[in-house]
C-alpha cells in the first residue's frame, strides 16, 4: 500500500519505542478483533434474505477485515521466510482496498433503498449482490497490483491517495440524498430512519477518521517524510477493523434502538439515584 522513503524523515523518531508500541497495539487489535469479527460474520450470515441483501456486503466487508487481522498475525509472528511476509503484505493492501469498496456498497445500498425504493426493490437480488462483491474483490487485482509492480513510486502513491479519496464525495452525496428522501417519506418508521441515517454517518466518520490521514500520507511528500505521521497513519489503518464492527451494530435491525434505550434507561436510573440521595 504505497511507499515511503525512510531516509528523508524531517522529524527525529525513536524507532525502537515506536515499533514496540505498534507491536503491542497490533496484538491487542488481533485479540479483540479476531473473535468479534468471526462472531459478527456468523451472526450476519443468518440475516441474509432475498429481500435483504445488505448483509451480503457487510459479510464481505467483515471478511476483508478478517484478512487484515490475519495479515497482522503474520507481521507479529515475524516469519523468517521473507516471501511469506511479502505475500501477506500484498493481501493486507488488497483487503484494505476491498474494505473501502464494500463501505461504498453499504452506503449505496442504504441510499437506493430510501431514494429509489421501487427501482431498487425490483432489482435487489442475492445473485446481483454477489456479482457486485466479485467485482469489488477483483478491482484491486486488476487495477492496484499492476500499478504497484509497474508504476513509479510517486505515481503509485498518487493513485492510492486518489483511490481512497474517491469515496468521500460519494458518501456525502449518499447522506444528503438519503436525508432528503427520508424527510419527504412517510413509508419509513422513525426507528428505521434513525438506523439508515446512523449507518451512513458511521461509514462516513470511519472513512474520514481512519483513511483521511492515509490519503494525506500518499499525496503529500512532507507527510511521507514525517515519521510521526507515518506511525499515526499506520496505527489508524490497523484500528479500522475494530471500527468497522460499529457499522455492523448500526446496520443490524433493532441494535441502534436497543442501544439508545439502554442509554436512556441508564440516564433515568442516574436521575432517580441523584434525587434519592438529594
Amino acid at each position: 500500500m504505497g511507499v515511503y522513503n525512510s531516509s528523508n524523515f524531517t522529524y527525529h523518531c525513536n524507532f525502537y519505542q515506536a515499533d514496540f508500541a505498534t507491536h503491542v497495539l497490533t496484538c491487542i487489535i488481533i485479540c479483540i478483533g479476531l473473535l468479534l469479527t468471526l462472531v459478527s460474520i456468523y451472526s450476519v450470515y443468518f440475516t441474509v434474505r432475498n429481500d435483504n441483501v445488505a448483509p451480503i456486503y457487510v459479510i464481505n466487508y467483515l471478511i476483508s477485515d478478517l484478512i487484515q487481522l490475519c495479515s497482522m498475525i503474520v507481521w507479529v509472528a515475524e516469519p523468517n521466510y521473507w516471501k511469506i511476509y511479502e505475500i501477506f503484505f500484498y493481501l493486507y493492501g488488497l483487503s484494505v482496498t476491498a474494505s473501502s469498496g464494500f463501505m461504498v456498497c453499504v452506503a449505496l445500498e442504504r441510499y437506493l433503498a430510501t431514494a429509489w425504493p421501487l427501482w431498487y426493490h425490483c432489482r435487489k437480488t442475492i445473485k446481483s449482490s454477489l456479482v457486485v462483491c466479485i467485482v469489488v474483490w477483483s478491482f484491486p487485482l486488476i487495477y492496484i497490483l499492476p500499478c504497484h509492480f509497474w508504476a513509479p513510486p510517486m505515481v503509485e502513491n498518487t493513485i492510492f491517495g486518489v483511490f481512497h479519496f474517491l469515496p468521500f464525495p460519494l458518501y456525502i452525496f449518499f447522506v444528503a440524498g438519503t436525508l432528503r428522501a427520508l424527510s419527504s417519506s412517510c413509508s419509513f418508521p422513525s426507528d428505521e430512519k434513525r438506523r439508515i441515517v446512523a449507518t451512513l454517518v458511521v461509514v462516513l466518520l470511519i472513512h474520514t477518521l481512519f483513511f483521511l490521514p492515509s490519503i494525506i500520507f500518499f499525496l503529500s511528500v512532507e507527510a511521507r517524510n514525517n515519521c510521526v505521521f507515518m506511525y499515526l497513519t499506520s496505527t489508524l489503518v490497523r484500528l479500522s477493523p475494530l471500527a468497522d464492527l460499529i457499522t455492523y451494530v448500526f446496520i443490524r435491525k433493532g441494535a441502534i434502538d436497543k442501544l439508545l434505550s439502554s442509554l436512556c434507561c441508564s440516564k433515568v436510573n442516574s436521575d432517580e439515584i441523584n434525587r434519592t440521595t438529594a
